[in-house]
């Protein structure tokens, strides 16, 4: 349903097949199953197990002599296939699927409105052409308005007429406007004689017929999905890893030539001073001149000039690190897009096997199963994951931290929660025992209140 919100715009009111609407749900679901394929292990495996600790069936097994891994351990197995076959499905099936589904959602957006003009408002579905109808008598269209501002807003010719039709041509790419009976005033602003603004000229036309052909393509036309090839969404593994290298070694090399242009044209250069050559080289500055002596043997005159020149320069420095930077953000975003999605392939399969590591420990111990409380403990363990993956994502994507920092966060958060539980349902713990915590609450509290009574007996 978020997906379908963020995209709803591109789908209302283009008069879109339901083929084409069922091809943008299918590739939808595709991309949605890096999401929704932890939580579905999470939530299999604590309503599995809550099951069999709510049926005693866990409690059977482990009075037989059953540790809880020899119990889990086809369901490892089990889930260390899924998490196989997750990462095959996002390195060989998930670019596919992105690559069809942001080629229709252009395709989609390009797509002209479905022509529908209405009474009594303005409708602006076709470019620069804003059309006001009063009435309509079957496709008769009655008391028309029509500015048309294709030669600009400064030179808008504004037509009415009593009457109009309109209908397309035969392939569907123009639309053929009929208009009866009415006059058209167009705005000659360009033909301007004087600066006066009473002596703007304008043309004036009466008509009884005027047609106008205006471009309304009403096809759905696709996008070539060669163009989204060098996107990060639309590579594997392999093709992710050859794209950083190469793009990488680009931006090194632009990088080190940058850094090489200001040492020797800014730094160590030749650099004229009150008319004179001070410096030829870093080794001449460091043994026989001091920067500080030659400006105080200036006189102020001298000085003054000297100091307007070297804030002129670093003026024109700062102004080529920012624009030295700015050709190096492109190729540095590029491979920061890349590596985040190279990571991507990974981190879905870890948190698989995360989750299943946290689910069936969970239920072990809640022993509750249905779909009550193993719901509500999914629920809001899977929020926690998406805010920390979100997190890591958003702070590695702006480049504040680095690719594998960013995308491994929620790995590195709920891999210690997945051992701790594990340790707990193996050892039998009672972890979501009420009694236990009001136990240490209370003693907590008798500590509290002991310390407060001792404090003011002193005092």
């Amino acid at each position: 349903m978020q997906f379908l919100w963020k995209h709803v715009a591109e789908l209302v009111g283009k008069g879109i097949g339901w083929s084409v609407l069922a091809e943008f749900f299918v590739y939808a679901i595709f991309s949605l199953v890096p999401m929704a394929l932890p939580l579905a292990i999470l939530l299999a495996s604590l309503m599995t197990f809550g099951n069999l600790g709510e049926n005693f069936e866990l409690t059977a097994m482990k009075a037989a002599g059953i540790s809880l891994f020899r119990i889990m351990r086809p369901l490892i197995f089990f889930i260390t296939l899924v998490c196989v076959g997750a990462f095959y499905f996002s390195n060989y099936v998930l670019p596919i699927a992105q690559t069809k589904l942001w080629t229709l959602i252009f395709s989609l957006r390009q797509k002209s409105p479905e022509f529908d003009i209405p009474v009594g408002e303005f409708y602006s579905g076709i470019s620069n052409i804003n059309i006001y109808v009063r009435g309509k008598e079957g496709r008769l269209l009655k008391d028309m308005m029509i500015y048309d501002f294709s030669g600009g807003f400064d030179n808008a010719t504004v037509m009415v007429a009593d009457s109009g039709r309109v209908q397309f041509t035969k392939d569907n790419k123009y639309l053929l406007l009929s208009l009866y009976d009415g006059e058209s005033f167009e705005n000659l602003k360009k033909q301007r004689i004087s600066s006066s603004p009473s002596s703007i000229p304008y043309r004036r036309e009466t008509f009884k017929l005027k047609e106008m052909l205006l471009d309304f393509d009403t096809e759905f036309n696709r996008f070539d999905e060669s163009l989204l090839q060098d996107q990060h969404v639309a590579k594997n593994v392999k093709q992710l890893t050859q794209s950083i290298d190469s793009v990488s070694k680009i931006a090194d090399r632009r990088s080190a030539e940058q850094g090489n242009a200001m040492v020797q044209q800014h730094y160590f250069g030749r650099e004229e001073f009150s008319g004179k050559k001070l410096i030829d080289s870093p080794k001449t500055l460091v043994k026989n001149n001091n920067p500080d002596t030659l400006f105080r043997s200036l006189n102020q005159s001298s000085m003054l000039r000297a100091s307007a020149t070297s804030i002129q320069q670093a003026k024109i420095i700062k102004d080529l690190i920012e624009y030295n930077k700015m050709m190096l953000e492109e190729p540095v975003k590029y491979v920061r897009r890349h590596e985040i999605e190279r990571h991507r392939k990974f981190t879905l399969s870890f948190a698989c096997l995360i989750f299943f590591f946290i689910g069936a420990p969970l239920g072990a111990i809640i022993r509750k199963g249905g779909l009550g409380a193993p719901v509500v403990i999914s629920v809001i363990m899977f929020i926690i994951y998406y805010i920390i993956d979100n997190t890591g994502y958003k702070m590695a994507r702006e480049g504040l931290w680095t690719s594998y920092e960013g995308m491994w966060l929620s790995s590195a958060v709920l891999l210690p929660i997945g051992i701790f539980l594990t340790y707990k349902a193996v050892v039998d713990a009672t972890l979501l025992n009420t009694d236990l915590y009001i136990k240490w609450w209370n003693i907590i509290k008798h500590k509290f209140n002991s310390i407060i009574v001792i404090s003011s007996d002193n005092d």
